[in-house]
């Protein structure tokens, strides 16, 4: 005996009938008697108001061969993923498997795109990264400036990333992106007790500055480059200034800096790193030896003045020698040197004098 069930395809939509689990066939809009007896029907409805067939097992479907014009079949494999834009505009990202369109609904158009090259690089990348289930199909590395991304894929190097956002597509590779500065840094290399070649201990304060030139040997090479320069630089300062007694290390610091960046610069390449200055800062000299230098600054100030009042005292003497050979070849020159005498005297004793004869004037001078 048969039993007949009534199944009611609303409009603008289709049916599925399934029986014991397999596909029998598609139901259009209306209403549809289906016998019961042993074949337990179930039908599953798909709106067409969407344009994408959904609720529905499309494996079977489609290798019913069930679908006709109206219907577009993709059919992804395991390294695809399809961008889908409905009406012109973005709807979402289509994963490995069956998909099915409408095709009679509205203009959908599918992009397919092979996922192993795993970068995702298109001029609509902000639309892409802020539609529904980005999150899912898209990973982002966004490098800000002055900075550089170094990308791994499945723990092995594989590019350099510049400052930008960066996009790839999930689930085909483990993905790592460590990010790099090209920013400059400062060391503070204080606090260095040095012992001179003369045996003086000073203390030295001191500056390197670097930045990173090579990025990918600047984590290869070292965790913690900043901290290897660090150390570098100590043994290098130290080196260059053990090797000079303490008057040549005061007198030419200069030269102690420039053959301190020599010694570092080969350390700092190893390490991806650039320098761009270093300087010794400050030096502490221990208190006696301050005391010390201290007098002996003073004695050589004290020498250096008296040498200058001796020659000074010197040079007044040749001059007055000098003066006193030319008054002698030159009586007339005398006889003006005395008239100016004269009236230097008159002027300071407000004394009146009248110069006459030959002589007066030394008759003059012997009274006064």
């Amino acid at each position: 005996m048969f039993f007949r069930k009534k199944f009611t395809i609303p409009k603008d939509s289709c049916g599925f009938q399934f029986e014991k689990e397999e596909f029998v066939g598609l139901l259009e809009s209306g209403d549809h008697m289906i016998r019961t007896w042993r074949r337990s029907p179930r039908v599953e409805l798909s709106s067409m108001a969407s344009p994408w067939v959904s609720d529905v097992d499309l494996e079977q479907v489609v290798r019913a061969g069930a679908f006709d014009e109206r219907v577009q079949v993709l059919d992804l494999n395991d390294f695809e993923r399809g961008l889908a834009w409905v009406d012109g505009r973005f709807d979402r990202f289509l994963g490995p498997g069956l998909h099915a369109v409408w095709t009679n609904v509205r203009d959908v158009r599918v992009e397919r795109i092979d996922a192993r090259l795993l970068r995702l690089a298109r001029d609509d990348l902000a639309l892409l990264l802020n539609a529904a289930g980005a999150d899912e199909f898209l990973q982002s590395f966004p490098v800000p400036e002055n900075w550089v991304g170094l990308l791994h894929v499945n723990g092995q190097f594989r590019e350099v990333l510049d400052t930008g956002q960066h996009v790839f597509w999930k689930g085909l590779a483990k993905l790592e992106v460590e990010q790099v500065s090209f920013k400059e840094f400062q060391l503070d290399v204080s606090g260095q007790d040095i012992m001179t070649r003369d045996k003086v201990t000073l203390r030295v304060n001191a500056v390197v500055t670097a930045r990173v030139d090579d990025p990918r040997k600047s984590v290869a090479v070292s965790e913690d480059g900043r901290q290897a320069l660090y150390r570098e630089a100590q043994l290098a300062l130290r080196t260059v200034v053990g090797g000079r007694t303490l008057d040549e290390f005061l007198q030419d610091k200069e030269q102690v800096a420039n053959e301190w960046r020599q010694s570092l610069e080969s350390a700092a390449e190893a390490l991806g790193l650039a320098l761009r200055s270093v300087g010794v800062r400050d030096v502490i000299l221990p208190g006696d030896m301050r005391e010390l230098l201290n007098k002996v600054t003073e004695a050589a100030k004290a020498a250096e003045a008296n040498f200058i009042s001796r020659r000074e005292e010197t040079a007044a003497m040749r001059s007055q020698a000098n003066t006193a050979r030319l008054l002698e070849n030159n009586p007339t020159l005398m006889r003006l040197r005395e008239l100016e005498s004269l009236e230097r005297i008159a002027k300071e004793s407000n004394l009146q004098l009248v110069l006459g004869e030959q002589g007066l004037v030394e008759r003059i001078s012997k009274l006064l």
